[in-house]
């Protein structure tokens, strides 16, 4: 049974390399994340089960409560627990190759014109998806051990690194003209934004953004459950199993299995465009009508006074929830309710926020989406 080899340190050119090597070997990877305490650090191998753990001097420690995993495998990776305890998502090498290949595609990414600037954790799948895109495809890669928008800066600016994976927080801290493209994910993308800034849509499980501005990644499905309204897909990038052996899929509108319960609302057009409309399970029921907490933020992102936003409820006497906008402002703004009325004008009354609260920052989860429920 092959391992899984933990690698217990801050990302870097040379672990990247080590976790290739591990790959070759036929062995599978996880990542901890290095940001953590070391009792966090020790929950998440806990979690992983991983039968070797490497540290950043490159020692090799064998861990007796680890679990072997499956020929073909390559990536173990915990989910972002935003709705309870992280799963362990297990992806195939052919799963990740056809997640690195179809990306680099999708943005016209070649060895010879472009490089990858990789500066997200990769103990979650957006920012471990970073590196093994370049390293797969031998596409030039640049290692931040952690997001500085200085270095990062300093980067682009020198030509080194023309693609890179951001959240929307680090995004702000940067001038987006420089690089050819930023793929965006982690929270609610701002609805007007620099053409170079592709919103991804994806998850842990689908091994990474699999819909980009709205359009599927090749040989990507996504269609619309008719008796739930959630997204399902179905693509080479998905996970196998969950690590404790259960699986996320379903029979699809077509009569065929494998289809990934995503949890998401939204829809499809006729031209394939997917649409987010936000988690099946956070709709806030305001007067007995429904709110997708998306749309109401997308719609106040729009605000040049805000930063960023985040949509959730509050008990309400007369209506049972009622919506609520806490918003981080931009310097210098004066945000309030009233000064937000303008970019919620064309939403139905019920979505409209009945109240504005300013905070500081936003809640979020390991992974850098934010905590919605933290806000309650």
């Amino acid at each position: 049974m092959p391992d899984l080899v933990a690698f217990d340190a801050s990302p870097s050119r040379s672990l990247a390399n080590a976790a290739v090597s591990a790959l070759e070997r036929g062995d599978a990877v996880c990542f901890v994340d290095h940001r953590l305490s070391i009792a966090q650090r020790q929950q998440q191998i806990d979690l992983l089960q991983p039968t070797q753990i490497v540290d950043g001097a490159g020692v090799i420690t064998k861990n007796p409560a680890g679990v072997g995993t499956e020929p073909g495998d390559a990536v173990c990776c915990l989910t972002s627990g935003s709705s309870g305890t992280p799963k362990v998502a297990v992806l195939t090498l052919d799963a990740v190759l056809a997640s690195a290949v179809r990306t680099n595609e999708m943005l016209g990414v070649t060895a010879a014109s472009a490089s990858w600037l990789s500066c997200l954790p990769w103990a979650h799948i957006g920012g471990m998806a970073v590196m093994l895109r370049s390293m797969l495809c031998g596409i030039p890669l640049e290692v931040l051990p952690h997001f500085d928008a200085e270095a990062a800066t300093a980067l682009a600016e020198r030509g080194a690194v023309t693609h890179t994976s951001l959240v929307l927080t680090a995004l702000n801290r940067i001038d987006p003209s420089l690089f050819a493209a930023i793929l965006l994910g982690g929270a609610a993308p701002p609805e007007h934004r620099p053409s170079n800034v592709i919103a991804t849509y994806g998850m842990t499980e689908t091994g990474s953004g699999v819909v980009y501005d709205g359009r599927p990644l090749r040989d990507v499905t996504v269609a619309v459950d008719p008796a739930t309204g959630g997204l399902l897909i179905k693509s080479p990038t998905q996970l196998r199993a969950y690590r404790n052996g259960s699986q996320p899929f379903t029979i699809g509108p077509d009569g065929t299995a494998g289809w990934l319960v995503t949890g998401d609302a939204g829809a499809v057009a006729g031209d394939g465009t997917v649409s987010v409309i936000g988690r099946i399970d956070e709709v806030i029921v305001t007067g007995g009508e429904k709110v997708h907490p998306l749309v109401v933020e997308r719609a106040l992102a729009a605000s040049p006074d805000v930063a960023e936003v985040c949509v959730w409820k509050r008990p309400d006497p007369e209506w049972g929830e009622r919506v609520v906008a806490y918003v981080v402002a931009k310097p210098g703004t004066a945000v309030s309710l009233e000064s937000l009325r303008s970019e919620v004008e064309h939403l139905a009354p019920w979505e409209r926020p009945k109240e504005v609260i300013l905070v500081s920052e936003l809640p979020r989860t390991a992974s850098g989406k934010v905590a919605r429920r933290l806000l309650s």
